[in-house]
């Protein structure tokens, strides 16, 4: 009922937020009486606020229309090579000469849209051949197309390492490190010719015990029971999805606001300032980090609640006890792709050493070919996006990826 609830507020509140946006323009088109009004520009700076607080967020685009190869300017295009029911596999198409190492980068399916990527493909386009993960929102996959679980991500990724490989590199951030790890160690144990030549995994909880975090403690301290009777709904009439079971996108998002809303309340506030003096630059930053830190996406309840057992309460991975379809997942079978884990020092999301865990469980990889950074002063975002992701932890996976190309 509470999504049911949720959609009539959204509905009630889509007049003001719209009204609220033109008065902001009012006030601020220079063509408009009302901008040269006494503190019109206060008044301006409040109807934004209110617009974007409430306006409803969509999936932002990619838009990468071109990117340097050679120092060359080169287009790039999204072609969709693989539609599967809950995710598009997205190549960025170049039109060049010179090859370039091919690159799946793992999205997370884990309430923001694989957009929040958008540096790091950015970062990666001018040397690698870059594909992605683009996961579909649950609200918008008809019911009857059936549930989507933890393992189906797992031969998803497989699906993909397969299409792509053998000359592959494999990037996953943060929640997929986990079953990128469980789908190659799988293709290791039925000595599939087409694993990849690395891995590299970024901020991922390979192991939850270690360092934990709030988001770990949340998973530990509640039964899996919990979470069944307080995030999962059913989807609303007015979606594709209606009746399917979801962990809703607004809810994630509460969640993501509680865990710093003092540090959210004083950006909005700055925001508001911003635009008073003027500066329209810092406003802009505003905006484009809310429009795409704000937008989410529903996840099946069926996946979500596996992640939760089997990630972060049974802790199955790094115990040796996960099985997937019947067959156990060993990391320890997997001798010939290369690994390198990434952490960011101040990472409150994949607490310090989860990610490095990676290492203990694929003890039979040459220690020649593992490596790991802890990037020092670094939170969860910083890993893969901003200018500590470009000028320091790039030029270490640029390398990394072309030794073993």
């Amino acid at each position: 009922m509470l999504y049911q609830l949720h959609e009539m507020q959204r509905a009630l509140l889509a007049p003001f937020t719209q009204w609220a946006e033109t008065a902001a323009k009012l006030f601020t088109n220079p063509v408009s009486p009302f901008a040269h009004a006494p503190f019109a520009q206060r008044i301006a700076a409040a109807y934004e606020l209110m617009y974007r607080l409430g306006k409803d967020y969509e999936k932002p685009a990619f838009n990468i229309q071109s990117t340097l190869v050679n120092g060359k300017t080169t287009a790039v295009h999204e072609v969709n090579v693989l539609a599967k029911p809950f995710c598009n596999l997205i190549h960025f198409q170049k039109i060049h000469r010179s090859p370039q190492a091919k690159v799946l980068l793992v999205a997370p399916l884990s309430g923001h849209h694989a957009t929040l990527l958008r540096d790091t493909v950015r970062t990666l386009l001018p040397k690698h051949d870059v594909y992605i993960t683009d996961w579909i929102d649950a609200r918008m996959i008809p019911s009857s197309v059936g549930p989507f679980h933890l393992h189906d991500y797992i031969r998803y990724v497989q699906e993909f390492i397969r299409l792509l490989g053998p000359d592959l590199h494999v990037i996953s951030v943060c929640q997929p490190t986990v079953p990128v790890l469980a789908a190659v160690s799988l293709m290791a144990t039925e000595k599939d010719p087409r694993l990849p030549k690395t891995m590299t995994m970024m901020g991922g909880p390979i192991d939850p015990r270690k360092s934990p975090t709030g988001v770990n403690n949340l998973a530990t301290e509640k039964k899996l029971s919990w979470f069944e009777n307080n995030v999962i709904y059913g989807v609303p009439a007015n979606f594709p999805g209606f009746g399917r079971q979801v962990y809703p996108g607004f809810l994630q998002h509460a969640g993501f606001i509680a865990m710093n809303p003092g540090r959210h309340a004083q950006s909005h506030q700055d925001f508001f300032m911003h635009l008073i003096e003027g500066d329209e630059k810092s406003a802009e930053e505003h905006r484009q980090f809310y429009d795409e830190y704000n937008a989410v996406l529903d996840m099946p309840a069926e996946y979500y609640l596996d992640t939760i057992k089997t990630v972060f309460q049974e802790f199955n991975l790094p115990r040796g006890t996960w099985k997937v379809d019947g067959q156990l997942v060993r990391p320890q079978d997997i001798n010939n792709v290369a690994l390198f884990t990434i952490e960011g020092e101040l990472d409150d999301i994949s607490g310090p050493g989860q990610t490095q865990a990676a290492h203990e469980l694929c003890k039979n990889i040459p220690t020649s070919m593992k490596q790991h950074f802890m990037a020092p002063e670094c939170g969860h975002y910083g890993i893969f996006s901003g200018r500590k992701w470009r000028e320091v932890i790039y030029p270490r996976v640029e390398n990394f990826i072309k030794t073993y190309s």
